[in-house]
């Protein structure tokens, strides 16, 4: 709440609404840019304590990190439950592999609003599908950033790279894809939050409950 107090000058409100970007002549889905627009703190969550607590909070989207085949329909339904938009991420729910088959359990047994994943069949199949995609992507040296700027050509609605501490990395990939960028990883000061929105970022998505409140 205090974070988008301090958002509401007009630099940041400038920024923020030039990140609504046409993408093969469509923007991100309206309600997904709102949603963190008005929040641009995404609770990313681990186990049942993160569930419950980010619940309670007033993040507006949230990452489930955690969860297996039998578990994650519970799981998601008590995200959007809360009025909060679930996305899954692929590679964390047990029992899943890394094939269009996991797409598909997702869109059809759960009530997920989009997913997740490091991996570009996947994320370019559920965009097919119609679900908020975003390719996470770790960029550990130069190798990994020229992979994840020739994988945004399949052009998911937002990209997620890690670690947030990298400010002109946010930038530069923003620059070079031309796509909404996420980021998190690290971050536990408002102040890091910040330099990250003015980069660039769309929004931070983190694991501390206490950056969700921020």
């Amino acid at each position: 709440r205090n974070l988008r107090r301090e958002q509401g000058n007009k630099r940041l409100t400038r920024r923020l609404v030039s990140v609504l970007i046409f993408i093969g002549g469509a923007a991100m889905e309206q309600r997904f840019y709102d949603a963190l627009q008005d929040c641009p703190i995404i609770a990313a969550v681990r186990d049942e304590a993160g569930l419950d607590a980010c619940l309670a909070s007033d993040v507006r989207m949230v990452f489930t990190l955690f969860g297996d085949v039998c578990s994650i329909p519970t799981i998601v339904d008590r995200i959007r439950a809360a009025n909060k938009f679930a996305v899954v991420h692929l590679d964390r729910v047990t029992g899943l592999a890394s094939k269009e088959v996991a797409v598909d359990f997702i869109r059809q047994s759960t009530r997920a609003d989009g997913v997740i994943s490091t991996h570009t069949n996947l994320i370019q199949y559920a965009k097919g599908l119609g679900l908020f995609t975003v390719l996470r992507a770790f960029l550990i040296d130069s190798i990994a950033l020229d992979n994840l700027v020739a994988a945004g050509r399949i052009r998911p609605d937002a990209l997620d790279i890690l670690p947030a501490l990298m400010p002109p990395m946010i930038r530069r990939v923003r620059e070079q894809t031309g796509l909404p960028v996420l980021t998190g990883g690290l971050i536990t000061q408002k102040a890091e939050i910040l330099q990250a929105l003015e980069a660039g970022a769309l929004a931070i998505s983190t694991t501390d409950p206490a950056v969700w409140s921020m």
